[in-house]
C-alpha cells in the first residue's frame, strides 16, 4: 500500500504558483544557484579584486553587497527547513541506515549505495553547470523562467526532458531491451 500524498499535485500546483507570483511581486523570480556565484564574486571581490574584475563572468555579479545576498541565502536556507518542517509534520520523515534503492538500479548496477550516491551527485553537478550555462539554475529556469515564458528556458526544460529519456535508454538499456 502506498503512502497517499499530503496534497494532491493540482493544490501543490496552485500553491507552487501562488508563491511565485508572490515572489516576483515582492523581491525577484525565484532561483537558488546564482547565489553560489554572487557569493563566490563577493569573496573573490575583495579578497583578489583583479582577479575578479578579469573574470568576464565573476565581473558580473558581486560588485557590491546587495538584497540578493542575504534574499537569496534565506531562500537557501529555507529550502532546507521547509522541507524539514513538512517531513515532520506530514511524518513522513524517517531516518534509514541503509537507504533502499530502485529495483531498477539495483538490477543493473548493484547494491552499492556509496555508487548511487556518487552517480547521483555527478548527475546533479552536470545539471547545474549545465543550468548556470544556460544563464539560470534549475528553478530559476523551469519554475520561474517558464512562468515568464522566457525563450532559453523553454530551451532548458526541453534539453533536460531529453537528456534524461536517452540517459535512462543508456543506463537501463539492458532492461529496456528485454
Amino acid at each position: 500500500m502506498q503512502d497517499q500524498p499530503v496534497l494532491s499535485w493540482k493544490v501543490a500546483g496552485l500553491l507552487l504558483g501562488l508563491l511565485l507570483i508572490t515572489a516576483t511581486a515582492l523581491v525577484k523570480p525565484l532561483g537558488v544557484s546564482t547565489q553560489y556565484v554572487v557569493t563566490d564574486a563577493i569573496v573573490l571581490h575583495r579578497a583578489a579584486p583583479n582577479a575578479a574584475e578579469s573574470n568576464e563572468y565573476l565581473n558580473k555579479y558581486g560588485q557590491r553587497d546587495d538584497w540578493g545576498v542575504g534574499y537569496g541565502w534565506m531562500l537557501v536556507f529555507g529550502m532546507f527547513v521547509g522541507g524539514g518542517l513538512s517531513a515532520f509534520f506530514t511524518k513522513k520523515f524517517r531516518q534509514r541506515e541503509n537507504p533502499s534503492l530502485p529495483s531498477m538500479w539495483r538490477e543493473e548496477f548493484g547494491s552499492s549505495s556509496p555508487r548511487r550516491m556518487i552517480h547521483a551527485f555527478a548527475g546533479g553537478a552536470l545539471l547545474l553547470f549545465g543550468a548556470r550555462l544556460a544563464g539560470g539554475c534549475t528553478s530559476g529556469h523551469m519554475i520561474s523562467g517558464i512562468s515568464q515564458l522566457t525563450i532559453g528556458s523553454f530551451i532548458f526544460g526541453i534539453s533536460i526532458f531529453a537528456s534524461g529519456i536517452v540517459t535512462a535508454r543508456l543506463l537501463y538499456k539492458r532492461r529496456l531491451a528485454s
